[in-house]
């Protein structure tokens, strides 16, 4: 296959799996460039997504790395199927690649789980509040830069519109707080935030502020894979975020989300503490 000249998250957490098997088991690129069969440069190429393989390649490198994880190589042997053309793809070249990652990783993925700490979750965000948000981003914009983040943002909602879907999140009572505009706006907010969690594949819980120990002070975002060695999180970053899949990268967020959730009230309860908190602002 040619050289890709553009190449997206999925297309590099392919690579980096493959580049994983091998390393798990005890090759080095040269030696398993030998096994396969192939130059080094093209296993290079290949494991950081510039040159894509097949399904049945993905199995015949897992054979030479000796890999017994049947899920693990069949689940990667689906991603490298992969074809065709997203919806985020549109805007390539118009907005930050990281817009475009995370699309097209929720799309792939059937289970979003999250914690906000200070921030309304970008699926829960009103259209009335994205606008807001990026009328007062620091960042200078044109208003056709603005209207093209918001109406991203609003495409990316769609995944809550799939029956195989389903995104749980915590929030904590301060991100409920916070307003980004007047009161007017802040309780819209609040009430679309009930109306989307009516839906059956949404579950929303709230971390009150008397919650005593609660320690965890940063977002999280944590997509599942079709096996739990392809799972991704996302973490914030000074430059934009930053997507983590190191085995122990994703234990440690994994035991976080419990512990925001383990903190948080139930479902029912949420809902009755976010119409309050909306009747009382």
């Amino acid at each position: 296959m040619p050289a890709r000249s553009i190449v997206t998250a999925r297309q590099e957490r392919l690579g980096a799996e493959l580049r994983k098997l091998r390393e798990r088991a005890g090759l080095s690129g040269r030696e398993a460039a030998r096994a396969l069969g192939i130059a080094e440069s093209k296993l290079s190429a290949t494991e950081v997504g510039r040159v894509g393989v097949s399904a049945d390649r993905v199995r015949y490198f897992a054979s030479q790395y000796a890999s017994n994880d049947a899920a693990l190589v069949e689940a990667l042997a689906a991603m490298a199927t992969e074809r065709g053309r997203g919806w985020w793809e549109d805007s390539r070249g118009l907005l930050p690649r990281g817009f475009l990652d995370l699309a097209e990783l929720e799309h792939h993925t059937r289970h979003v789980r999250s914690f906000e700490i200070v921030s309304i979750p970008g699926l829960l965000q009103s259209e009335e509040h994205v606008r807001v948000l990026y009328e007062g981003s620091p960042q200078e914009m044109s208003q056709d830069q603005q209207d093209l983040r918001v109406e991203f943002r609003l495409r990316r909602q769609r995944v809550l519109e799939r029956d195989d879907f389903v995104y749980e999140v915590v929030i904590h009572e301060a991100a409920l707080r916070i307003r980004k505009a007047d009161r007017g706006l802040a309780r819209r907010q609040l009430e679309h935030i009930l109306g989307q969690s009516e839906r059956p594949q949404v579950a929303v819980h709230v971390v009150p502020f008397d919650r005593d120990g609660f320690r965890i002070s940063s977002p999280i975002l944590l997509l599942d894979g079709p096996v739990p060695q392809l799972d991704t999180v996302l973490r914030d970053a000074p430059h934009g975020g930053a997507f983590l899949d190191a085995e122990a990268q994703l234990a440690t967020y994994r035991r976080r989300i419990a512990v925001a959730r383990k903190a948080a009230l139930g479902v029912v309860e949420s809902r009755d503490f976010i119409r309050e908190l909306a009747q009382e602002i």
